[in-house]
């Protein structure tokens, strides 16, 4: 009764996250037109969406600017371009993934920035460099969460010592991260209420940010809610790297809040999305990422084989089983 009670009524504290530039910016290099990133900026404001990830701080002594679009840096130039100062209710997300950030450099004072909120990406063996990086960005006046990726992957006493030394750092908020796609809700159900309940006891808020390869995404994501978890990431038409994510579609759809608005999210898919996929690019559900996902491995091998265009679905399948 009281999972219903948390899905059916509406909740203040839920808070959405456009991921689409960041994740989206996986399928094509973050090669987006400033069109594209300023009107999908306006249609989440219409939304009502709460925070936009604009894309990643990533190093540029590691990644060379040349093969990629400019949300693979965020430049606060870049930033302002599209959001002026932001005097809307939306807040301003970016990525920094430990170890391919220069963040002590990179990421200035909150006082300089356009920026709300970094959000640090970090595997379970990195933890304390995580810790470090959101240890400079609260000095710096963000707010933070940490990501913690692939979780399906992590020794579940490996997760609650990052769950407990996340939970004693400043970080605002810990992410549950099915980066596989390999999780099924009544899993997700377990991980959430053990994310929530060191959330409770540390004041920490709880997120989720899921993938779709097993269509399972936005199933998941709403299995969450029910646990108490309030941070959803959400991207356009699942937009995301491989299987892609959470429609924000579908999302906005479901919660009960009045503030979302549904009409502004379908008018960018109709002007951009569609574009993009009529463009060739390709992202979303397909058979090579089931099968990733089922065996609960990285999507790597699954995006090649579709950027192949193969179809021998078996013969993948009996590669995957063998190098397990």
């Amino acid at each position: 009764m009281e999972e219903n009670k948390r899905i059916m009524n509406f909740r203040p504290e839920i808070k959405i996250l456009d991921a689409t530039l960041r994740d989206g910016g996986l399928v094509n290099n973050f090669y987006f037109t400033d069109e594209f990133v300023r009107d999908l900026y306006k249609a989440n404001v219409k939304a009502g969406v709460d925070y936009m990830e604009f894309g990643y701080k990533a190093s540029k002594e590691i990644f060379d600017v040349d093969k990629f679009g400019k949300w693979k840096f965020c430049n606060e130039d870049d930033i302002r371009d599209i959001v002026g100062d932001n005097v809307s209710d939306l807040k301003i997300s970016i990525m920094a993934d430990v170890g391919r950030c220069d963040y002590k450099n990179d990421i200035v004072n909150r006082s300089d920035s356009a920026v709300d909120m970094v959000r640090v990406a970090t595997y379970i063996n990195t933890m304390p460099a995580a810790i470090e990086m959101i240890e400079d960005a609260n000095r710096k006046g963000y707010e933070t969460t940490c990501n913690i990726m692939a979780i399906s992957n992590a020794n579940e006493t490996d997760i609650d010592i990052a769950l407990e030394m996340l939970g004693k750092s400043c970080v605002d908020g810990i992410y549950i991260v099915d980066s596989y796609g390999s999780i099924y809700p009544e899993q997700m159900r377990v991980i959430a209420d053990k994310y929530v309940e060191v959330g409770e006891k540390y004041g920490k808020e709880i997120g989720i940010h899921a993938h779709n390869n097993q269509q399972l995404a936005f199933a998941n994501t709403i299995e969450s809610v029910s646990r108490g978890v309030n941070f959803l990431d959400a991207t356009m038409s699942s937009m995301g790297r491989g299987a892609g994510n959470c429609a924000m579609e579908l999302l906005l759809g479901f919660l009960k809040n009045p503030k979302y608005n549904l009409f502004p999210v379908l008018q960018f898919i109709e002007k951009h999305i569609v574009k993009l996929q009529q463009e060739g690019v390709v992202w979303g559900y397909d058979i090579p990422y089931l099968l990733t996902g089922r065996l609960n491995q990285h999507p790597s091998a699954a995006i090649d084989f579709t950027k192949e265009k193969r179809k021998d679905y078996s013969e993948f399948y009996q590669w995957l089983l063998e190098r397990e």
